[in-house]
């Protein structure tokens, strides 16, 4: 059975992996009138592995017999103004994130709820990846941004990027 407390912040997180996809979707759509279509699609398929997250926490509720409630997502506030802002601000929100499923693996941890915490270590190592690579984008950015062959080669890597669904099991 699942604990009330746990199921609630999962609940919660899935309203704010949502909201996390409209982010992505508001950088995606910066760096599309940019002209930078590469950093723009690695954000929508940034965008559909944050929509995915939402679809298996509430698939997991749902298997342990609780009914997901979804809330209003709110209007992500305007991009942040330059490159380099738009990709901390990602940084910080994936840091904002991990701290999230942090608190509900401290939940489930409380009350000994292995199945939720073993569930979790996917998202926990999925966040570690995450800040990573923002990591990585802002110091690609910072070496290479104010280059403009630079810039275009890291708007084509970016470009390369493709959806791959999560492959957690339930």
């Amino acid at each position: 059975m699942l604990n009330e407390k746990v199921a609630s912040l999962l609940n919660e997180q899935i309203n704010k992996e949502f909201y996390s996809a409209y982010l992505y979707l508001e950088f995606s759509a910066y760096f599309e009138d940019e002209g930078l279509d590469g950093f723009a699609n690695w954000y929508k398929v940034q965008a559909q592995e944050e929509r995915d997250h939402a679809m298996l926490m509430f698939q997991y509720l749902q298997n342990n017999s609780h009914r997901p409630v979804l809330e209003g997502i709110a209007r992500p506030t305007a991009a942040p103004n330059g490159r380099l802002e738009v990709l901390k601000a990602g940084l910080a929100h994936e840091q904002y994130v991990t701290n999230l499923i942090h608190t509900i693996y401290d939940a489930a941890y409380e009350v000994k709820d292995f199945r939720t915490m073993q569930f979790l270590d996917w998202f926990v190592k999925e966040q570690g990846e995450e800040e990573k690579t923002a990591e990585d984008m802002i110091k690609k950015m910072e070496l290479y941004g104010d280059d403009a062959k630079g810039l275009y080669m890291l708007n084509s890597e970016l470009a390369g990027r493709t959806y791959a669904a999560p492959s957690l099991v339930l």
